[in-house]
């Protein structure tokens, strides 16, 4: 928000300089970019030219004498509108220009003693002026003073703050907003606006509809003027929409931008005699065209809200007017809307389209009384400088809510949150500076705040304007008193991140968003998700449900730049809606690929090694025994051959796997653990016993199988017939060769026996191994492999 001293000025006495009002502001939070001058220019007069000649030496540079008031001075000027009889703008030897110090010189022969100068010259931007300010120089009238100040003639001694606002303050993007906050710094009344002005003729409403078809725009008025004149601005629009950053067009645009500024109510007119007297306010239509004020085709979505005929589309509500109906040089009848819509509605339009100084405002919120002010304001300006008849009434089409909202608190609460003690009186008086009305009672205040300021709405609001008026640099620092209370950090999962790093995995954090077309991946029921409303790039709209994407991006992130031999893990939640609720979930997921080096060895990562690093780790936090690799229902994005649903206690907990080669060509390898449902199973404590001092006895068995049976069917039954002194099992062997029959393989296993108390014979251990083959065989109708 650009801030014009002359501007505000129009609303409160301020005898001050402006860099301390600057300084004042940032002081109660409104911070600042830079306070500067309109013009930077030195050492100007106003001059006018007495003798105007060709350049002796040139069909284009003219030799002028120039009376400046204390003495006249010859100057050679190249503009084609230098001419006998006009005032200029001179710089003298020594003046300081934005891009130039001007100094006597010698131009082709001829002595020069300074520059007349355009307005570009002197630092205003080409943008705010017309083709002939830009070609020539500037003429000024007739009631210049020769010898004056000409920048303070033509109303550019005017100096702006340029301001950097939160975005809760949507007040101060107006100059009434402004001037409220900084007269209650130095206890100042804001003066009150001139909105007075004539009607006549026939009530609009008799000839004009609005139709309101949608509940994105609560309020919307509707004021017809006749007979405008299409001319100039007067100078003090001018220099004002210039000093805000707006470039003049023509009095009647001009109006409805300056009072934009003045009130913070966006404006927009339109040609009255092209809307067949209806305006309709609606949701546009998916794909609808409308061609706006800058010429550009925009495409529409049901999201975007537009002023309409019965036909077509004619504005985008809240950001830009539609070309069709824009005021031109042969306009003679307006129709004024000052409206209230949707702001999310506007914001997300706006950041699609188009961003304006209007949808700046429309997204931040409106004060609806000032929506009725802005109409009587144009009102009473187009009657002063448009000529315009003020036609009788004001279609109205109004939901929305102008009371004050009334908030009680204790002074008490006050001086608690800020950890001051603020006399009562002090409290009030900073209140009713704000020019909130207020109530002292016995031990509280009651405060009225306006509707202007709809970013106060609760206790703690009213506390913020009380402590930055009274002076943030007046809240001592002192040390937190409220109890502290033991945290339950649950160290399972730092040992889950120690024992992974043990393993030589190197730990991740990744963005929780990922692309939206990534959320199914890894599933097999694909959860609901739960994507961002705006987010900022498409890459990070929506929260992930399973970490492997995000670990997946890093390999690719990684292979991109050279780096193929990658081992990485990551523990982080995982986020999912559920008939209407949001949830997250714990997750640990790990991705070995390429090669495992060391000074010892290097070898090519396998499926064995990511199951290798999964048994360790479960092993290592008591699962021992407690877990198997089963094929359930697998992600289609796991090889079909080399992947496995993790079932703990019969309940899966987890998938791993190779990455379907259909996706990578690369071996990539995978797990992912819900760490939830692992310490839902959590085993108690790990009872620990000596070991045995008695020797074990070893023996190995082959049994010959179908190749579709399972290892693991085998071990627990070898587990039921080997009884309590079979200590453990390993499988060593597996063949598929051609001494075996079609469809038929080989599994060979260790069996360990051992008693804690006794030397076993080898008769028991026979009669238990005899046991064992006897019960595996009848039970798989399988038989022992001999050689």
């Amino acid at each position: 928000m650009k801030l014009s001293k002359k501007f505000l000025n129009d609303y409160l006495s301020l005898d001050l300089d402006f860099k301390t009002v600057a300084e004042d502001m940032t002081r109660i939070g409104n911070e600042y970019d830079s306070v500067s001058k309109l013009v930077e220019a030195t050492d100007l007069v106003v001059g006018k030219v007495i003798e105007c000649k060709m350049h002796p030496d040139s069909d284009h540079l003219h030799v002028t004498l120039v009376d400046i008031g204390e003495e006249k001075l010859q100057i050679v000027c190249g503009a084609p509108n230098v001419r006998e009889g006009i005032k200029v703008i001179v710089a003298k030897p020594g003046a300081k220009l934005p891009e130039i110090t001007i100094k006597k010189s010698n131009i082709r022969g001829v002595e020069s003693n300074g520059m007349l100068c355009a307005l570009f010259e002197l630092g205003i931007d080409k943008k705010y002026l017309h083709d002939e300010d830009i070609n020539g120089i500037c003429i000024l009238g007739d009631d210049a003073k020769v010898g004056s100040d000409p920048i303070k003639y033509l109303g550019l001694d005017d100096e702006i703050i340029d301001f950097e606002l939160t975005s809760n303050r949507g007040d101060l993007l107006s100059i009434l907003g402004m001037a409220y906050e900084i007269g209650a710094i130095y206890s100042k009344d804001v003066k009150e606006m001139e909105v007075s002005y004539k009607e006549s003729g026939e009530d609009i409403n008799k000839s004009f509809k609005v139709k309101v078809e949608t509940p994105d725009s609560p309020m919307f008025l509707a004021k017809r003027i006749n007979d405008v004149v299409i001319k100039e601005s007067p100078d003090f629009i001018k220099t004002r929409l210039i000093a805000s950053g707006i470039r003049p067009i023509n009095n009647v645009v001009d109006i409805s931008n300056f009072v934009m500024l003045e009130t913070g109510q966006p404006l927009h007119f339109y040609d009255a005699d092209t809307l067949n007297n209806e305006l309709i306010v609606r949701n546009a239509k998916d794909n609808e065209k409308l061609v706006t004020l800058d010429k550009n085709e925009r495409t529409l979505t049901s999201a975007d809200i537009v002023i309409a005929t019965k036909d077509k589309a004619i504005g985008l509500a809240g950001v830009m007017g539609g070309l069709e109906t824009e005021i031109t040089e042969k306009t003679k009848n307006i129709i004024i809307e000052s409206a209230i819509f949707d702001n999310v509605k506007i914001r997300q339009t706006s950041k699609r389209i188009l961003r304006s100084e209007a949808s700046n405002r429309f997204e931040k919120g409106l004060d609806p009384k000032r929506t009725y002010l802005a109409i009587d304001r144009c009102c009473n300006l187009l009657e002063k400088y448009a000529d315009a008849k003020i036609q009788t009434g004001l279609v109205t089409y109004d939901k929305t809510n102008k009371e004050n909202k009334e908030i009680e608190i204790t002074f008490d609460k006050i001086n608690k949150v800020l950890g001051l003690e603020i006399p009562e009186k002090e409290v009030v008086n900073i209140l009713k500076n704000l020019k909130f009305e207020v109530k002292k009672l016995k031990d509280k205040v009651k405060v009225s705040v306006p509707s202007r300021r709809i970013d106060i709405s609760i206790k703690e609001d009213l506390i913020e304007e009380v402590g930055r008026f009274y002076g943030l640099e007046n809240i001592e620092g002192k040390l937190p008193t409220v109890p502290l209370k033991p945290g339950k950090y649950n160290k399972t999962y730092r040992e889950i991140k120690h024992k992974m790093a043990n393993l030589g995995l190197n730990e991740c954090l990744s963005y929780a968003l990922i692309r939206k077309s990534e959320f199914p991946l890894f599933q097999v029921t694909p959860k609901e998700s739960i994507s961002v409303l705006d987010p900022m790039t498409d890459e990070h709209e929506t929260l992930r449900y399973t970490l492997l994407p995000s670990l997946i991006n890093i390999y690719n992130y990684n292979k991109a730049r050279g780096i193929n031999d990658i081992h990485i893990f990551e523990m982080g939640n995982g986020f999912y809606k559920e008939n209407g609720e949001y949830k997250e979930e714990m997750k640990l997921a790990a991705l070995i690929a390429g090669e495992y080096k060391n000074q010892f060895e290097s070898f090519k990562f396998n499926f064995y090694d990511i199951k290798g690093i999964l048994e360790d780790l479960l092993d290592y936090l008591g699962y021992k025994d407690r877990y198997t690799l089963e094929v359930r229902e697998l992600p289609k994005e796991l090889h079909p051959y080399q992947s496995a649903n993790i079932i703990l206690n019969g309940k899966e907990i987890g998938i791993i796997g190779k990455v379907n080669p259909s996706i990578y060509k690369d071996d990539i390898f995978v797990l992912e653990i819900s760490v939830k449902n692992l310490l839902e199973n959590r085993c108690k404590d790990i009872s620990v016993s000596e070991i045995s001092k008695y020797p074990t006895i070893l023996k190995d068995v082959a049994f010959i199988v179908p190749k579709d049976l399972k290892a693991s069917d085998l071990v627990k039954e070898i587990k039921r017939f080997g009884g309590k002194l079979l200590k453990d099992i390993l499988l060593f062997d597996k063949y598929e060769g051609e001494k075996l029959e079609s469809g038929m393989k080989s599994l060979a296993f260790k069996l360990t026996f051992n008693d804690m108390n006794r030397t076993l014979t080898d008769d028991e251990v026979m009669e238990i191994f005899k046991k064992i083959i006897d019960g595996v065989t009848s039970k798989f109708k399988c038989q022992i492999r001999d050689k």
